[in-house]
């Protein structure tokens, strides 16, 4: 498994190489030391929020292009997928789709039903959101959900 910062590093490298330049001008135009920068590209040390923007700039290159680059190369590198299970997924959803999706949606034809009641094993290689937000336009509450369920509706 790679780790997040050994990609952010890598990517951040192959970025700064291909602009031809060092790590010096880079760090002083990202006002950061020259050998933590260093340690960030060897994915040595875990890089905050603020201190990519700064990268970033230096490098001309926007924040979000370098995390979905890093997200692509890390599912890249990453072998074939095993199912996940997730408990409660799909409770109150029929036949495992997802509400409002077509019949032809992967994502939806993800969902393994053979798997015990209240829970269902979906294909992780489907890119789901992290975030879902539930019950739109139905009552805060439902029989369907389970009574420990969270809702997030809008």
């Amino acid at each position: 498994m790679t780790l997040l910062r050994t990609q952010l590093g890598n990517t951040l490298r192959g970025h700064r190489l291909r602009q031809r330049r060092t790590l010096r001008d880079v760090s002083g135009a990202a006002r950061v030391s020259l050998g933590y920068l260093s340690e960030v590209e060897r994915g040595q040390k875990e890089a905050s929020s603020e201190l990519l923007a700064s990268i970033c700039d230096a490098l001309d290159v926007e924040l979000a292009d370098l995390l979905a680059e890093v997200s692509l190369e890390m599912r890249l590198a990453e072998p074939a997928r095993r199912p996940v299970a997730l408990a409660g997924v799909g409770a109150g959803v029929g036949a495992g789709a997802r509400p409002g999706a077509p019949d032809d949606d992967p994502a939806a034809a993800a969902v393994d039903e053979s798997a015990e009641p209240g829970s269902a094993v979906i294909d992780a290689s489907v890119a789901e959101p992290a975030l879902a937000l539930v019950g739109g336009g139905q009552p805060a509450r439902s029989a369907a959900r389970p009574a420990g369920a969270v809702c997030l509706a809008a």
